[in-house]
């Protein structure tokens, strides 16, 4: 199963904008993601189309489980 980390921030333009992270690591921690989206907003890591990202939203793990089907 497929686990990506999904980063929500909000930009200057009071919009969401998202940064993810395929493969997250099964025993990632609260703490660990938010000291990762608090450096990315307070180092201004990242810009955005609508601006600069000014806050952050929220996180999400999300798990992705791809089953085969057989055709011919």
């Amino acid at each position: 199963m497929a686990r990506r980390l999904e980063m929500v921030f909000l930009n200057a333009a009071g919009r969401r904008s998202t940064i993810s992270v395929d493969n997250a690591r099964e025993d990632i921690t609260q703490q660990e993601v938010q000291s990762a989206m608090d450096m990315i907003v307070n180092r201004d890591i990242f810009t955005t189309s609508g601006g600069d990202i000014t806050g952050i939203d929220s996180a999400r793990i999300v798990s992705t489980e791809i089953t085969e089907i057989p055709v011919q």
